[in-house]
């Protein structure tokens, strides 16, 4: 497997020393709407390959009242189709998400859960040969200049 299509270690964006190239590409907090416009649950955190510095999984959150009973679903960012002003549409439908892989954000996923996910939805995971990274913002350390 070449250097650039390796799987490394994802970390939520919050947790990590990046910031959006572009402030308005920042889609935490953003509602999240299937392909039909139903809504999903809202954009809790990004997972990044801190490595390449390339969002690779939404964490989108649903349900719950005050953090109790709240679920977590795993995007792949392939899916994402419109990055709105107040929305991020993907193009899967309500109930393709809600049966997907089980999801906790106190966990520590592996790359066997990933392709996990990656199969389910049907999308080529990022660390494949020949995997092409979709139109989506690119994220760089602070302190960095713009490209």
């Amino acid at each position: 497997m070449s250097k650039e299509n390796r799987l490394t270690a994802l970390e939520r964006l919050g947790q990590t020393d990046l910031t959006p190239a572009d402030p308005n590409e920042d889609i935490r907090g953003q509602e999240v709407v299937d392909s039909g416009g139903e809504r999903l649950g809202r954009v809790d955190e990004l997972l990044v390959d801190v490595a390449q510095r390339k969002v690779r999984f939404l964490q989108v959150g649903s349900g719950g009242f005050l953090g109790m009973g709240r679920e977590h679903f795993l995007i792949p960012v392939d899916a994402v189709e419109v990055v709105g002003e107040d929305a991020v549409r993907v193009g899967l439908s309500r109930q393709r998400v809600a049966e997907s892989p089980e999801y906790s954000a106190d966990l520590v996923p592996d790359e066997d859960f990933y392709r996990s996910v990656y199969d389910y939805y049907g999308y080529m995971p990022y660390w494949s040969l020949g995997y092409q990274y979709p139109q989506f913002p690119f994220y760089r350390g602070r302190g960095e200049g713009r490209r």
